[in-house]
Formats: structure tokens, sequence, C-alpha cells
């Protein structure tokens, strides 16, 4: 399965494979043969051939043996929806047990349940046989997984080193950061387990290991380094680590280790064109996994701040537009009607530069930032305005789950393009757009709501830039460099003033399907 916003392959577990870290001690001699062509003997060397470099281990062995046993396997029942999954590109997250191996392909849970009806006639689900990895964070059984491996479980078994199989609960998900914590059933242990590391994080191209369940493999070692820090694969609220110790589907959920044996990181995804590892693995990090894991198990829940936008990148090419070179931020697109936005007077086209005096970079930077504040807490949003800084003070609310969030943004709205009218007589195309007024027949005739103000698009050339972004007939343009469009004429006052000003692009405000998006059009010539 692959990541809705990025295609990633989510839930890969620590491979298998360990890797030398140096060669050391090795004699050689030539043969015999070879020794009486020359007329000599040839002693064997007692000089390493390749000298280990500092800081290398000559085995992972040591840290194996020592951190392996708070590593378990975690096989996962969940009733699936087959039609859902045939949908879904890419690899499935978990491992569905294979045939001839206590079960079937077709994930129907071996064979065992082959659907049929519930009890009230309902038609009963097929069960889905997967499996990932975990580790013991404390002796009393608590264990920390991704979600995405128990987020549909019916049950769950944990497989500890020695093999031996304990039922276990879901205590918490967060499908945000796609973590999750279980608990073994019943009074047993004390568990071997293991602790994360906050503090000393290892640098790029230091050692790690890795230890999991690759495709039904457990207890399987794997080493590599860290590659990169802050890797943002399009999943909110985590920058990830980067590592290239072989990560492969079952991995999911299991840790990374550094030389010490601690935890810097959960694996949790590849990329992967193949749906294997090719030495590029994603792990959340240990500070970000161990403050979740630790609200989770005190209140099973996590809540976060919240501001009601939908926001963009504020891309170089934006900047530009706007005259506003080298700034960085997050483009407001859209304001929930009624939210702590909206309310503080936050406006479509701001851009976001800050929050409580730190710099926003992107705009998963602004929703991380956001997200730490409490409901009720106050944030000082820097923006810019028609090209004017000043702060606006937002009261956070909290975040809706991310399933609402999905729901509230399907597109549905109101909005939805219907036949545009013929192009206006006359009308001079503007950056490859033909525009005409908003009037109440075409407002009718496009479904759109009545606070909505701009100009139509009713055809676009399709070799010009704004054709090659993706605009399309029945298009809203309803700002453009900051101004508010509420004509055809105002669009190409704008982007004639853009053209004197030296512009070589404007940052159109788009609408369309109930929602704002911005875009930044050449200007040719």
């Amino acid at each position: 399965m692959t990541s809705k916003k990025t295609g990633y392959l989510l839930g890969a577990v620590a491979g298998a494979g360990v890797m030398a870290a140096a060669v050391a001690g090795a004699g050689m001699q030539l043969p015999a043969a070879h020794a009486q062509l020359t007329g000599g003997v040839i002693k064997a060397s007692t000089a390493p051939i390749f000298a280990p470099p500092p800081g290398a281990p000559m085995s992972f062995a040591d840290i194996f043996d020592r951190v392996s046993p708070a590593v378990v396997s975690i096989n996962v029942t969940s009733r699936v929806d087959a039609s859902a999954l045939r949908q879904i590109p890419g690899l499935p997250f978990g491992l569905p047990i294979p045939r001839g191996g206590g079960g079937d392909d077709d994930n129907d849970g071996g064979g065992s349940d082959q659907g049929g009806r519930t009890e009230k006639g309902q038609p009963r689900l097929p069960t889905q046989q997967s499996s990932g990895s975990g580790f013991f964070i404390s002796a009393d059984g608590y264990i920390v997984t991704n979600n995405h491996v128990v987020e549909n479980a019916e049950t769950i078994k944990v497989v500890l080193k020695d093999e031996t199989e304990l039922d276990a609960e879901v205590v918490g998900r967060d499908e945000a950061t796609d973590l999750a914590v279980i608990k073994v059933k019943g009074r047993g242990g004390p568990y071997p387990f293991v602790n994360f590391e906050n503090a000393g994080k290892p640098r790029v191209g230091d050692w790690v290991i890795t230890v999991g369940n690759p495709f039904g493999l457990g207890g399987t070692a794997t080493a590599g380094i860290v590659s990169a820090y802050g890797r943002d694969i399009g999943e909110t609220f985590v920058d990830y680590i980067q590592i290239d110790a072989p990560i492969n589907r079952g991995n999911s959920g299991g840790p990374t280790f550094d030389v010490y044996g601690r935890v810097i990181g959960v694996n949790t995804a590849i990329f992967s064109p193949s749906g294997g590892s090719v030495g590029i693995g994603f792990a959340i990090p240990a500070e970000v996994a161990d403050s979740v894991t630790k609200q989770l198990i005190n209140g099973g829940k996590i809540e976060r701040g919240y501001i009601g936008a939908t926001i963009q990148n504020f891309t170089t090419e934006m900047a530009e537009a706007q005259g506003l070179d080298g700034q960085k931020g997050a483009i407001v697109a859209d304001l929930s009607p009624g939210g702590p936005s909206q309310r503080a007077g936050v406006q479509i086209g701001d851009v976001v530069t800050g929050v409580n005096g730190v710099a926003v970079k992107s705009s998963s930077d602004l929703t991380r930032q956001v997200a730490r504040v409490r409901a009720g807490e106050t944030l000082k949003l820097d923006i810019i305005r028609d090209g004017k800084r000043q702060q606006v003070n937002v009261r956070s609310g909290t975040r809706p789950s991310e399933r609402e969030l999905a729901a509230n943004d399907n597109g549905s709205g109101p909005g939805r393009p219907g036949a545009p009218g013929a192009p206006p007589a006359g009308q001079a195309p503007v950056l490859g757009m033909s525009l005409s007024p908003l009037d109440e027949p075409a407002r009718n005739r496009l479904n759109l709501p009545a606070e909505v103000r701009g100009a139509v698009v009713d055809n676009v050339d399709q070799s010009s830039d704004a054709g090659s972004k993706g605009l399309r007939r029945g298009d809203v343009i309803t700002l453009a460099n900051g101004r508010a469009v509420a004509q055809p004429g105002d669009f190409a006052s704008i982007v004639e003033a853009a053209k004197k000003a030296g512009r070589t692009s404007v940052l159109v405000g788009v609408y369309r399907n109930g929602r704002t998006a911005f875009l930044p059009i050449k200007i040719s010539g």
C-alpha cells in the first residue's frame, strides 16, 4: 500500500542480512604451483588486508544479543473490504500469509472465513492475515508499533524471540504519526525492554542497526548508516530519519538502534519502485515516538492545535510573482467557516511566515508548529498581506481526526464545474485563458455559493502555462497577486501591472470543487 500523499511504501520492517563493518586479520598464501614457478616460498601475510576506520564496529553481534529480546513480531487478523483492496496501488502494508504458510493469498485469513453473513444478515467481510514488528518499552508489556499494522485488527498475536506467543490489545493509536501502542494481555513478565534516545542523536554517516520481522522472517537484523535527517515525505507531523539499513515489508513498527543499543527511530516507510528495499528507508525520530507513545499510554488519545486553514507551500515561483524573492512560508488557500483563523481575521491569500516568533519554512512546518500548542492557547501568526507584514493572533482549536479532515476534503462541496457558457465575443485571452464575468446565470450553471466572487475560465490554451498546470473551463479566478478579481478586466489589469513591474509570473487563486488553490502562472513574452 502506498501513502495517500506521496506514494511512499509504508510498513517496511528492519531488513535481513548483517552488513560487515570491516575485514581484518585475514591471511593470504599463494598456491604451491605458483610458488614453484617463482622459485620462492611465499609466507602468509600477518597484516590486515583492510584496516577498519576509527569508530567502525567489527561486528554488530553484541548489540543484537543485547536488544533483540525486546523486539517482537506482531501477527494481526483483520476484516478488510476486498473491493477496496483492489483499488489500492502498490503493495499492502504488513505481510499477507502466503500459500503453504498457514493460509492462502486471497486475504481471507487462511481460508477460515470466506465471508458469508453476520447474525444480523449483513455481509461478512473477509479476513486478512498480516504481520509487522514492534518492541517493548516497559517491563509490564507495553509495545510500540505502527498504527497501520494494527488499526483494523480483530486479533493481535505477539511472538517473542524465544517463539512464545502472547495475545495483545490496542492501547491507543495515532493515525497522524502512524504510531500505536499495544499491550500484552495478562500478568506475564517482566519483559525485556529498550529505551528511546532523545538527546545524543547519531550524526549523518553514523552506524545504525535495525531488528524486525521482514516478510515474516522474525528476529532479522540489518545494519547501515544514517543517510539524512529532516526528510519530508508528505506525512504531516514527522520529519523522518532516512537510513540505508535494508528495510522491507513486515519491518513496520520495528526499532532502529544506534551502536549503543538505544532506539533512535521507529521504522515506518520505504521509497521503492519495486516494493522491496533499495536502501532508502524512513524512521520516525525517537523524540516524536517517545512523546506520542507516552500520551497514548496515559490517555489513549493525542490532541493537537488547529487553526482551521487549508495551506500550501509558498514556493520560489510564488514568491517571485509577489515580489518577495527568497521568502519562505505557507499561503492560506482556504478557511474553515467559523474556524479559528476566520474568526481571527486571517484571509485567503495571506502568507504565513512565522508562528510565535519562529520562522515558517513550508506548509508542513506551519502544521507542525500549530499542532504543538494546546487548544485555547494563542498563536501569533506573522503574515504578509498585500505586500505588507503584520501579525494576527489566533486562538487555537483542537485538530479533528485525520479521518474527519479527509471527509471534509473530498471535493463534494459546492462549486463543481458545470457546462461552461460560450466564450464572450471580443474578449482577448489573458495568460492563455478566456474569461467571462461570474453573473447569476453562470453562478447557477456552475452551482457556486453566493460568497464566491471572480472571473470564470471559459477556455484554456493547452499549450500555455495555465493549461500545463491544469486550469480548465469552469474554474473561477478569485485572486491574482494578492488582489481580488471581480471581473475579467481586473485580472487583465493585474497581469499588465505585473509585466510592467518586470515579474515573470502571476500568483493566481483558483476556486474549484469548493476549494481555493494557488498557482503561479508564467507571463509569456
